[in-house]
């Protein structure tokens, strides 16, 4: 697949996320829900409709399509997830983590509002992840909920992505060595991405064959998308990058890059791109978009 077909593809998934997105984070209330104060709406909605390009959706997106599951299921559930990441977002942005004053070109929650705000509005994005799914609107059978339910919990907590900030943070005073940063990585930015390719498979109900694969697909691209950021540290600058970059090194983080350098590191980046398209060899013509998207992952300028 050419590179114009395949943003044409991710472009048209982000901006049926954006649509859906902002729907779900609308004025009016939910059943059961007693109020949805304005304030802390304006600024969920600040740090969730900001642009960004939607991978984690449209990967949800894809790996259901390979599977020829519900379209409007994997929508839902790609935007529970695409809330879900913007919480961490918000969190990772205050002063007490990473403090960083802009997020996509934007200045980021707490400096638009204040870090009590943006700490509720974390809060409230990470629920609400769980209440999408679980909502009669996403329509599928129960149990496949429960199974996307527990699969995003145990992505996003203590032993994933909510664990691998709190690695991040430490290794700020203690250097990990290689397995460590392999570890923090891994559970930081690989374990969402790694739901996203498994959640296609468990919302079409497809084998267990099928979400194992899909699964070690999604472990290869989180490598790689990890692998990519700190590239993209080292030769990005903040304009192209919509955020502080050069950071890692300020703060005296090992990468893998610092560690390897840049030309390890754009052969790893090859070796985890091939890796990834050949776990999808069996499936044929029908995961092209898949490939392509490894392919981008990879070699993202942003």
């Amino acid at each position: 697949m050419d590179h114009d077909h395949f943003d044409r593809y991710l472009h048209e998934c982000a901006a049926e996320t954006q649509d859906l997105l902002s729907s779900l984070l609308a004025e009016a209330t939910l059943d059961d829900e007693i109020a949805r104060p304005a304030g802390l709406l304006a600024a969920m909605r600040h740090g969730t409709l900001n642009g960004g390009k939607r991978l984690r959706p449209f990967l949800v997106s894809q790996t259901t399509a390979l599977f020829a599951g519900n379209a409007s299921a994997a929508a839902r559930v790609g935007a529970a997830l695409e809330c879900l990441h913007s919480y961490s977002l918000i969190h990772d942005d205050l002063p007490a983590m990473d403090d960083d004053d802009t997020r996509r070109g934007q200045p980021t929650v707490h400096k638009a509002f204040d870090e009590a705000t943006a700490i509720l509005a974390g809060d409230s994005l990470l629920t609400f992840a769980f209440d999408v799914i679980a909502a009669p609107e996403t329509d599928l059978p129960d149990d496949r909920k429960v199974q996307l339910v527990l699969a995003l919990s145990r992505a996003a907590g203590i032993g994933g992505m909510a664990g691998g900030q709190a690695l991040d943070l430490a290794a700020e005073t203690k250097a990990p060595d290689e397995d460590g940063i392999i570890t923090l990585q891994a559970m930081k930015t690989g374990a969402l991405l790694r739901f996203a390719c498994e959640a296609g498979p468990m919302i079409a109900g497809a084998s267990a064959a099928d979400r194992a694969r899909l699964r070690q697909f999604g472990e290869q691209i989180g490598l790689a998308f990890q692998l990519a950021d700190d590239v993209l540290d080292v030769t990005s600058d903040a304009k192209t990058m919509g955020k502080a970059t050069g950071k890692d090194a300020d703060r005296g983080k090992a990468t893998l890059v610092g560690r390897h350098g840049l030309a390890w590191a754009e052969t790893r980046l090859d070796q985890l791109v091939t890796n990834a398209i050949n776990i999808l060899a069996s499936y044929g013509e029908k995961a092209d978009i898949l490939a392509a998207t490894a392919r981008f992952v990879a070699n993202r300028s942003s």
